[in-house]
């Protein structure tokens, strides 16, 4: 995936269980949510605990929806942490910035009675390199080679995880009152309702695919964003397969965008269907990749014209409709409108069996307007935390964000990608700038080191450009062998490394031993 690709709802949560008397009474002073619009709070009075209901509201499955809690006698649990004494450290999200972070404090050096206790959640069992998920669709790797379990990864360590949801958060640092001996820095409610206090919180919840941006595409879009994405579109593919085994007609996939992630989409499934299917890439934009060096780009436009590939450059989606299925059809066909975007081009509609969805996301945050606290949480009009260059939230000295979640700019005054090649090095950051935080030292601000870009096009190909050589291209067979040692040297820890590249290195001797046996079959027989 492009220069590594790179996922819950925050607002404010009750919290009394476990606190000291200071932090009670200053909850208890809180006013209580009276209002829900869309993902915006307002604010009313409130009574104390016993009794109050808290109303906020979340997004799940690309839809928005109200949930109320009620509580009259017994508070929510708390997450008991394993020593009263030593820092506490909540991580939110166990992507690129989240794991990677927790795994980067675990190995630094602390002094006695400072390292901190790390509790992780992520609302998966499974962390996800997603830069490797089309893999899963051409063949090349398997589930738990790129999608380990979170208690494996983590079981050498001192690292604790959770899998949950993340509901409300309540932040108390920005509080002109605050001190670290009055209380933690806040709590986080999850969707089960327990309770985490923290005394230093780290977002990095991620992204999530945006559908619902014209008429049809929630409906009848798939993305490919996550594990369950990627397992959901490889069995739509078999389903498809099957049904058009010994059959003429073709299998018609159109891919919405053509950024990295669909042009390396329409690359691998153009060839799993090879003549069996024609696959459409649409974009708005007259090129691809636009944001790519020029030698990706060139390498990518090469294979996408031997796999005929049909571009539609130019082009917007209007519309998505669902066709009535004929005869004794199961699977249904879909229909897409196109929307010209550039002079001289004529609106067409496009019939295919599935359509697959690359463009547009929205940070995990939702926006808080609390009319008598506007700045609880700052964040841009996109939703993302807005941080100064020491991945710290403005005005939240306890919190730090990154990835999807953060709103970084660079140098030069431009912010910062949302891949997982930036999360990656930024979680090395907020790893150290912790450290430093606990140990009252100064902090370092981010500095973005571009390493290149890379990209998958198939079984056997892929395209890198590497930041440190001008105008060098790696493609082909070499380009795929580099990227998959590239990606394998990321991997989270060393034990998977050393098991998904004894495993990788079997697979690559049980192919090499089927091609020679071809070869050599070719010549002895005279084929």
């Amino acid at each position: 995936m492009a220069q590594f690709s790179s996922l819950a709802s925050p607002s404010l949560v009750p919290f009394c269980c476990g606190c000291n008397q200071a932090t009670k009474k200053w909850m208890y002073s809180l006013p209580r949510i009276s209002r829900v619009d869309g993902t915006k709070l307002s604010w009313g009075k409130r009574s104390r605990y016993k009794g109050s209901r808290f109303v906020a509201t979340t997004v799940l499955s690309n839809s928005d929806f109200v949930a109320e809690i009620a509580k009259s006698d017994e508070p929510p649990s708390t997450y008991a942490w394993p020593d009263k004494k030593r820092p506490r450290v909540c991580i939110l999200g166990g992507g690129f910035g989240g794991l990677y972070t927790a795994l980067r404090l675990e190995s630094l050096e602390w002094p006695d009675g400072k390292k901190p206790q790390v509790l992780l959640v992520d609302q998966s069992e499974r962390f996800v390199f997603k830069p490797m998920l089309y893999e899963l669709l051409s063949g090349e790797v398997e589930a738990w080679e790129i999608a380990p379990r979170f208690t494996d990864l983590l079981a050498n360590t001192g690292v604790q995880f959770l899998q949950d949801r993340v509901k409300l958060l309540q932040p108390v640092d920005h509080l002109e009152n605050f001190s670290a001996a009055s209380g933690p820095g806040g709590t986080v409610q999850l969707e089960s309702g327990r309770l985490i206090e923290y005394d230093w919180l780290v977002l990095a919840l991620g992204a999530e695919v945006k559908l619902d941006v014209i008429p049809g595409a929630a409906e009848y879009a798939l993305p490919f964003s996550t594990l369950e994405d990627a397992c959901k579109v490889d069995d739509t593919l078999k389903a498809l397969e099957r049904k058009s085994f010994g059959k003429e007609n073709l299998i018609r996939v159109a891919v919405v965008g053509c950024g990295y992630s669909g042009v390396e989409l329409a690359a691998t499934i153009a060839e799993r269907l090879q003549d069996r299917g024609l696959v459409q890439a649409i974009n708005v934009e007259t090129v691809i990749c636009p944001s790519a060096p020029p030698g990706n780009r060139e390498a990518a436009m090469k294979v996408l014209e031997s796999r005929k590939v049909q571009l539609l450059l130019g082009y917007f989606v209007r519309s998505m409709t669902k066709l009535a299925n004929r005869g004794e059809e199961k699977m249904g066909k879909y229909t897409v409108e196109l929307q010209p975007a550039q002079r001289g081009l004529q609106s067409q509609i496009l019939e295919v069996d599935l359509v697959l969805w690359t463009v547009g996301s929205k940070p995990s945050l939702p926006e808080l307007e609390p009319w008598d606290q506007p700045n609880e949480l700052p964040l841009t009009a996109r939703g993302q935390a807005e941080t100064d260059e020491t991945l710290r939230v403005k005005g939240h000295p306890r919190i730090f964000a990154l990835g999807d979640s953060s709103a970084l700019r660079d140098s030069k005054g431009r912010l910062l990608p949302a891949t997982a090649q930036v999360a990656f090095q930024q979680a090395d950051f907020t790893g150290w700038n912790l450290w430093a935080a606990i140990n009252d030292r100064p902090l370092l601000p981010f500095r973005f080191q571009n390493l290149g870009e890379m990209m998958t096009l198939g079984r056997n190909d892929a395209a890198i450009s590497p930041s440190f050589i001008d105008g060098l291209t790696l493609d082909g067979p070499v380009g795929h062998a580099a990227r998959k040692i590239a990606y394998l040297i990321r991997l989270p820890t060393d034990e998977h490394r050393v098991k998904v590249g004894i495993s990788w290195l079997a697979k690559s001797t049980v192919d090499s031993v089927a091609s020679l046996q071809s070869t050599l079959t070719k010549v002895l027989f005279g084929q």
